[in-house]
């Protein structure tokens, strides 16, 4: 596991249920027959935050009626008791963001980590202090920033689910916000966590200074150790994803064990419902319960976490040693699968993922065959945005009421990766066509807006 983490505990049913703080807090509750004053007492604590008319109606359609996709998100108010971490940004800030697939036949679940620093393009979002922000393309975790400038869970939430969607074709149904001080107050009330760090941390950032060798953090440095990324194994965001996946382990295995007495239970749901904001549909004990309890009845072996298949974005822009891209087709693949409600095989995912196609090296020509002008610089603008190559543009020879995509020999896996981010599109060979470079003619029937 990269980035000196700790020791790895939990069944991985754990993790789910440890980065789901309601639901943790819901199966704890349902063991330990707590009394209906103290269940009102933490069920009011819950926040709801409505966001379906900032979401608006043009979203992916629900493929798999049943299922359900959660959208959770480890966020940072950047007020308050958290003021303290990042005093130089004003907004909401996320520094996790994961989806949470549970099928129709709920016989397994799938969660998806998407790392923060991934190059996605944001769509318009209300930013809750009367403007909007125009597309563009950024790191996922900004969409949390723009919703949130006003401050509120809600704006944040919509323009997170917003992005996840534009950019991955999933319907979230639901969405989970777990703050920071709510993450502190749970480790404190299980009187620390223990981790194994390899190697000695030292992080201003972070306000983390820690040997290497198994030791008891308190809520304040434990947040600091899930959150250090430079200076840590390879200094990336995957390695911070990795870390962070096995705190949490460790930390709903201690709550299984430890919270035995009222005093300790208490003071370890105060903070997690504290901490939680929902849609109104799960805002609450019982519904948070029943999502437990549906996820407690699934095989530890089918139960599967995945990173969303990426690569660093420096081997398409050289100056970008930051950020991360998404790999296609198996990003694609992955997403479809999730959105069809089928079951992911990780083992070939992981071997598919094994020598990334850089999208630099996808070269496109795109040929305007609307009759629309000026649409087939647009498109390839948007192309360009995402990594892609242009190699040219022009107007194809006749208009076409389909979008389509042709590729001489040698370029199927160019032309996959094309395709995979052109929803509806399809690929076919044409042994006519130039060498080095895939076609891409534009038809009426392409959204500009689902180009990923």
């Amino acid at each position: 596991m990269q980035g000196g983490a700790g020791k790895t505990r939990l069944t991985r049913r754990g993790r789910i249920l440890a980065w789901g703080v309601g639901a943790t807090s819901a199966v704890v509750l349902g063991v330990a027959g707590v009394g209906a004053w103290v269940y009102q007492d933490l069920n009011d604590n819950i926040k709801s935050a409505d966001v379906d008319d900032k979401i608006g109606g043009d979203r992916p359609e629900n493929l798999s009626p049943g299922s359900k996709n959660i959208l959770v998100v480890g966020s940072d108010s950047r007020d308050g008791a958290n003021a303290e971490y990042g005093k130089d940004l004003t907004t909401m800030q996320s520094d996790t963001l994961m989806v949470l697939h549970v099928p129709a036949n709920r016989k397994w679940a799938t969660v998806v980590s998407f790392p923060r620093d991934s190059w996605v393009e944001v769509p318009a979002c209300d930013k809750g202090d009367g403007s909007t922000s125009a597309p563009h393309h950024y790191k996922i975790n900004e969409a949390f920033a723009l919703g949130g400038t006003s401050g509120e869970v809600a704006g944040a939430a919509a323009c997170s689910i917003k992005t996840v969607e534009a950019n991955t074709g999933l319907r979230i149904d639901h969405f989970m916000s777990v703050d920071f001080q709510g993450f502190k107050g749970m480790v404190d009330a299980l009187d620390g966590i223990e981790v194994c760090p390899e190697q000695a941390i030292h992080s201003k950032k972070a306000r983390l200074d820690m040997e290497p060798g198994c030791q008891t953090v308190g809520g304040e440095k434990a947040l600091g150790y899930v959150r250090v990324r430079y200076g840590v194994g390879d200094g990336s965001d995957i390695g911070r994803i990795g870390r962070q996946q096995e705190f949490m382990d460790a930390l709903a295995e201690k709550a299984q064990a430890k919270l035995t007495s009222p005093k300790a239970l208490y003071g370890f749901l105060q903070s997690a419902t504290k901490s939680l904001t929902t849609d109104p549909d799960l805002a609450g004990i019982k519904p948070l319960y029943g999502l437990a309890s549906e996820l407690k009845g699934i095989p530890s072996d089918r139960l599967t976490f995945l990173t969303v298949p990426n690569y660093p974005r420096e081997a398409d822009v050289a100056t970008d040693k930051a950020n991360v891209v998404w790999q296609y087709p198996q990003a694609t693949d992955l997403f479809n699968s999730l959105a069809r409600d089928k079951e992911v095989d990780k083992k070939r995912l992981e071997a598919d993922t094994k020598n990334p196609l850089y999208a630099s090296s996808v070269r496109v020509q795109v040929l305007n065959g609307t009759g629309t002008s000026g649409l087939a610089g647009t498109v390839a603008g948007k192309l360009r945005a995402a990594g892609l190559t242009v190699a040219g543009t022009g107007n194809a020879p006749q208009n076409s009421g389909t979008t389509k995509v042709t590729y001489p020999a040698g370029l199927e896996k160019q032309a996959r990766a094309l395709v995979a981010r052109l929803p509806g599109v399809r690929a076919t060979p044409d042994p006519a066509a130039g060498a080095g470079v895939v076609t891409l003619v534009v038809g009426k029937d392409l959204d500009l807006d689902d180009i990923r």
